[in-house]
């Protein structure tokens, strides 16, 4: 059963519709960096379920619960057809989106996203620490390893505000969509994807390493990849202009800008 995700609409809505997805244990104010694309799309940014302003039913979620939540959404909005872009669990709710509704996802970037996020240990484990000890218990780890120690020391105060959003959010929807990742496993479905596909991945990413992102890259029909220097798993809020200008760049192919 879906649920009605809470969403923010930025730019002209008759602009081609780009939606953001976000990584887990974050919300949709982590795409600020990514805000003046609408100066050229309607930018669609949703929280998801057990995240933010999103209900969080109990758990344990799948991934196919988290891709139905979107079109639930985009049908209510009236939104044919959109371009996707997510990041980590954003961006594997991408590729299960263009593998099941083809028609509905115009074009599609993964940033920090493989088709199978291993160790899955790493999501059960939390899953269980956040059920028995709440997310204040892993919320500074965890946000330790989204940048890389020069970003740590060079803006501590996003740092600190990472920290606290996750430290607030649902221990259930965060755990819930943990298990969604533990079960996830989309390597089977990649070849159903006909939407041009745009990989990023951090340098120094210690969750989705570039050479996993590269491989990965390899069994997609029509895919490319880019490696962001100085830059661990949040790559859009480490290296802000250049994800955009990436994003920018892959979207234009389609409008023939390029």
């Amino acid at each position: 059963m879906t649920v009605a995700l809470a969403y923010t609409i930025l730019g002209d809505r008759s602009r081609p519709v780009l939606v953001m997805s976000s990584s887990l244990g974050t919300t949709r104010s982590m795409w600020e960096p990514q805000h003046p694309l609408q100066s050229e799309y309607c930018l669609l940014l949703y929280d998801h379920r057990g995240h933010g302003e999103s209900p969080a039913p109990n758990g344990p979620y799948s991934i196919d619960d988290l891709g139905n939540d979107v079109i639930a959404l985009l049908d209510d909005l009236g939104v044919e057809s959109a371009s996707f872009c997510g990041l980590s669990l954003g961006g594997m709710v991408g590729l299960w989106l263009a593998s099941h509704h083809p028609q509905r996802i115009e074009r599609l970037v993964a940033m920090c996203a493989l088709a199978r996020l291993e160790p899955v240990s790493r999501y059960s484990e939390r899953a269980l620490a956040v059920r028995a000890g709440g997310l204040e218990s892993i919320a500074a780890d965890v946000v330790s390893h989204w940048f890389t120690p020069a970003f740590l020391a060079r803006d501590p105060a996003t740092v600190s505000r990472l920290t606290r959003e996750l430290a607030g959010l649902s221990a259930e929807g965060y755990a819930g969509c943990c298990d969604a990742i533990v079960a996830c496993d989309l390597r089977h479905r990649i070849h159903r994807i006909d939407a041009p596909t745009l990989l990023i991945a951090g340098a120094d990413d210690p969750i989705v390493r570039p050479s996993a992102a590269v491989l990965f890259g390899a069994s997609f029909r029509d895919a490319s990849v880019a490696v962001v220097p100085d830059a661990a798993h949040l790559v859009n809020i480490e290296q802000p202009d250049i994800v955009s200008r990436l994003v920018r760049e892959h979207l234009a192919e389609e409008r023939g800008e390029t």
